[in-house]
């Protein structure tokens, strides 16, 4: 299970009522859900899907994003630019960051994606989600769902998708991950939630394939400030010595005469953002990232047509 995050909003409430919380489990066509509320405060429920965590929701404060990793991926998002951003969520199941988006930027236009149509539209009746335009859900296929979007689109994409504990194949991939870059606004953020144990070998696989898709999307691009690749967890499981989220990053790159819109991979507010969350992250970037995936080799996609549709 992901380490809890204590992060607070000052902000007023939301207005859900959280009467609608079922008691007992729903069962859909891809998991079995079951909502469990905080002994000391049931306003802050934790989504179960198969009994793995998979979301927790503070109906009171949506910055309250409960897990390690959710907490690093909003760090990252409040380096952007000021002003509403867009953002694809390939994974949304109850779209805790969803909430946490439109809190920290309101009028922001957001996609979130599951297999799971039941799932989502649960979400909706039970956690106050923000409506559409400003949140469209889409159930289906995350790899199908991306490729309908506009190229240079998003702001931000977040993957947070796993099937069985892992994320399938086909959401990992160097292909995967260049069409992922495709749709990034220059300057666009691609955060992964990816779980690892020592010594880290889907992680270190996962960074050479985001590595290596990077490269490639930059040489197409012929991008003159590059795109780069980071991670960031905490201390204890980036030196392997224990289960965890690691958040992995691509900073897309761009031209020189968008020399604006570059994200500062290596910027101290965002190192320090990272190091004062309520379980401290470190970010490592450049010969490090290289260094952690130098003996992993890159993952790329098999026949189209033998390609899952899990999401």
């Amino acid at each position: 299970m992901a380490a809890r995050s204590s992060r607070s909003s000052s902000r007023a409430p939301l207005t859900s009522t959280g009467d609608t919380i079922p008691e007992a489990p729903i069962t859909t066509a891809f998991t079995t859900i079951r909502l469990e509320k905080d002994r000391d405060n049931p306003r802050r429920i934790t989504v179960y899907l198969d009994e793995a965590p998979s979301s927790f929701i503070d109906l009171d404060d949506p910055l309250n994003v409960g897990f390690e990793y959710m907490s690093i991926f909003l760090a990252f998002i409040e380096q952007l630019p000021e002003g509403p951003i867009s953002v694809a969520h390939l994974g949304a199941a109850g779209s805790t960051m969803a909430r946490a988006v439109a809190h920290v930027r309101p009028g922001s236009r957001q996609i979130g994606v599951d297999i799971d149509g039941e799932l989502i539209d649960q979400a909706r009746l039970w956690f106050d989600l923000p409506r559409s335009p400003h949140l469209k859900l889409r159930a289906g296929d995350a790899r199908k769902e991306l490729a309908t979007l506009r190229d240079s689109s998003q702001d931000v994409i977040i993957r947070d998708v796993f099937a069985d504990a892992r994320t399938p194949e086909h959401l990992a991939t160097h292909e995967f991950t260049e069409l992922i870059l495709s749709k990034l606004k220059p300057g666009g953020l691609y955060l992964v939630n990816c779980a690892d144990k020592p010594p880290l070998p889907i992680a270190r696989q996962e960074v050479a394939t985001l590595l290596s898709a990077a490269a490639a999307f930059d040489a197409r691009s012929e991008h003159t400030i590059s795109s780069e690749v980071a991670y960031a967890a905490e201390t204890a499981i980036v030196k392997g010595r224990r289960f965890g989220n690691l958040v992995l990053v691509i900073a897309r790159g761009a031209q020189d005469d968008q020399a604006g819109s570059a994200f500062d991979i290596e910027s101290p507010m965002l190192a320090r953002a990272l190091r004062t969350l309520a379980i401290p992250a470190h970010i490592l970037i450049g010969d490090d990232v290289r260094q952690f995936a130098r003996t992993s080799n890159v993952l790329r996609d098999s026949a189209p047509e033998t390609q899952p549709h899990v999401s």
